[in-house]
């Protein structure tokens, strides 16, 4: 099993934090980061960029892999639960694990209905880069859980 964050755009503000927690959370699971070109806003209404952005993001999924959209209507885990979540994945070993972070305008239908599962950080909207830094935390933080390490802040 290979985790596969795929992501609009690129972290600008938080880069730093989310490349340390990606190096982090890659010493306990397989990790690509697949960054997609945003679209601009400019020609396309919110609407077409979401489907533009989605056709993107899809290419990122391997037939057979799991696609999840992270999403705030999705279910929300606590950190345990997403590791033993994670593990059982894992432990299956028979596809990707596609974690996918919409851009500004959110997710399309196409991934939506693309994904076996929606995954929420929290009940808020949260923009992308701070989703996927979110996310990258929560990898490390259930690698830490599923090897029973301490959590190193």
């Amino acid at each position: 099993m290979r985790i596969v964050i795929a992501t609009v755009g690129r972290p600008r503000a938080l880069a730093g934090a989310i490349r340390e927690y990606e190096a982090r959370a890659a010493r306990y699971w397989p990790i690509e980061v697949r960054e997609v070109r945003e679209v601009s806003a400019r020609s396309f209404d919110a609407e077409a960029v979401r489907e533009r952005e989605g056709e993107r993001l899809l290419e990122s999924a391997k037939p057979g892999a799991l696609v999840v959209a992270c999403d705030a209507e999705g279910t929300l885990m606590r950190s345990s639960e997403f590791a033993e979540w994670l593990q059982r994945e894992r432990e299956r070993a028979t596809r990707d694990v596609v974690f996918v972070i919409g851009g500004a305008y959110g997710l399309s239908s196409s991934v939506r209905s693309r994904a076996r599962m929606q995954l929420a950080f929290a009940r808020w909207t949260l923009p992308h880069e701070l989703a996927r830094l979110v996310l990258a935390e929560q990898l490390y933080r259930a690698g830490t859980i599923v090897r029973g390490e301490p959590y190193q802040k």
